[in-house]
Order: C-alpha cells, then sequence, then structure tokens
C-alpha cells in the first residue's frame, strides 16, 4: 500500500495545520529538556537542518534560529505543506525551505546536513545518518504509549496503548544500531491544562491521542466526563503528558 492510502497520511491531510494556541494551554514543564535549546547550543550561522515532519511549519518558523544558514523543513502531507508556505509568508523568515517529502524514502544529498530534527514523527535512522555531515547531530522529540496514559486507561485504547515495546526504546535502539554514538534518550514529563471540558474535549478531536490516526473522532464523552471530574486542579482539567527526546551524534 501507498503511503498515500494510509490512514496516516489521510489523517494529515485533513488536519492541515497544528497551531494550538486557539485552546489556550498551560503547560507546566517538569523535565528540563528542551530541544530548541539544544538545537541553539549546536548551531551556528554556517549551520544546515533539516527538520522532519514540520506540519504546518510553526514550529519551525517560531522556534528554530533564525541565523542558521539554512532550514529545511519536510512533512508528507501536501495538505501540510501548503499550509507551511503560506505561514511562512507570513513571517518574515528568508533562510526556510519546505517540500513534501516521506520521511522513510529520503531524497536528500549525502553529509549535508549538520543537525537533523525530527518532532512526533516517524524516521528511518540509517537514511538520517547518510544525510548528516561527519559529527553531526540527530534530535528526536517523540510520544509513545504512556502519553495521556490515565486517560487512555479509562477508555482502554489510544494512540499506542497496546504496543509490547515503546516508540521511544525502538527510536533509541535503531538509532544505535544506525551507528549513531553518544547517543542519550530521555523522558519528558509536562501538565497541560485546559479551561474546561469542552476545550479538552475539542483538542482530543483534532491530535492522535484517542483517535490513533483512523479520524473517526469517536469520543465517548460518559469517559470523558469520568476523566475530568478526577483531574480538576485550580479550576483546570490537567492532562499529564509524556514525551521522550534523543539526542545522538554521527
Amino acid at each position: 500500500m501507498e503511503y498515500k492510502e494510509t490512514n496516516e497520511y489521510k489523517y494529515y491531510e485533513n488536519k492541515k495545520n497544528w497551531d494550538f494556541d486557539t485552546f489556550n494551554i498551560e503547560v507546566e514543564k517538569l523535565t528540563n529538556w528542551d530541544m530548541y535549546e539544544i538545537l541553539r547550543n549546536i548551531t551556528n550561522s554556517k549551520s544546515k537542518v533539516l527538520d522532519l515532519g514540520t506540519g504546518g511549519g510553526e514550529k519551525v518558523i517560531k522556534h528554530f534560529p533564525s541565523y542558521l544558514s539554512e532550514i529545511i523543513a519536510t512533512d508528507f502531507s501536501l495538505s501540510m505543506i501548503e499550509t507551511a508556505k503560506n505561514n511562512l509568508k507570513k513571517s518574515k523568515r528568508s533562510n526556510i525551505k519546505f517540500m513534501v517529502m516521506d520521511n522513510l524514502n529520503m531524497n536528500l544529498k549525502k553529509n549535508y546536513f549538520d543537525v537533523v530534527v525530527a518532532r512526533n514523527t516517524k524516521i528511518d535512522p540509517k537514511q538520517i545518518y547518510e544525510v548528516l555531515k561527519e559529527g553531526g547531530y540527530l534530535i528526536v522529540r517523540g510520544v509513545d504509549k504512556y502519553d495521556c496514559y490515565e486517560l487512555k486507561k479509562i477508555f482502554g485504547y489510544g494512540q499506542g496503548y497496546f504496543d509490547d515495546t515503546q516508540i521511544s526504546i525502538k527510536d533509541y535502539n535503531n538509532i544505535i544500531n544506525a551507528n549513531f554514538k553518544n547517543t542519550e534518550l530521555v523522558f519528558i514529563h509536562e501538565r497541560e491544562y485546559y479551561d474546561n471540558y469542552e476545550s479538552l474535549y475539542e483538542f482530543l478531536k483534532i491530535v492522535p491521542i484517542l483517535n490513533d490516526m483512523n479520524d473517526k473522532n469517536n469520543i465517548d464523552e460518559r469517559k470523558l466526563s469520568k476523566y475530568v471530574e478526577e483531574n480538576i486542579y485550580n479550576n483546570k482539567v490537567r492532562l499529564l503528558r509524556r514525551y521522550y527526546g534523543i539526542v545522538a551524534k554521527k
């Protein structure tokens, strides 16, 4: 099956962007790990950076340093890249190029990039290794089965819920097997606070936490109400997020 026929591709084609500012989410960081700070610390004005799974480009436009020599940001969804290009027009950034590309079938120059960044997306570490310069870095940030785990337990399903091995562990092992060195895996914890039940409900309708990219968006309101009742803090609904970060060097 071609990737354009998969539920995952159709899911992202329908979403078109990942700008969640309208949800007014408060974030409490519990782990001292920031991929953008790491990116700033390992780059300079000559650095070339590849961003995989860029979505609508909001993160790369807002958080990637303006001093970088070149940024190529890719996504396999044409709709996402169209959104990203429109967002780029509104910004004053001139060092970013958006393009459609499947992470698992990369068609880029070998030994070209100083850093590859991958956020919440599938990767092939061997292909990433080939496009990185010697001494270049891979930075990964993702989610797996324990993200929103209390919520998933109430529903009895969700993204990665039935995985025997966490995606974080798979990525870590695959990166090591691709001959990267100095590979470090960090588990990241954050608390998100939503204004009310309705805000969380609308958020869950558009992110692959419960629906696992099947795009049915069928959320059992009784189960969600149970979660909300058990997770009210200071008049807001709390959601515990669990991510993972990996930094590796070629």
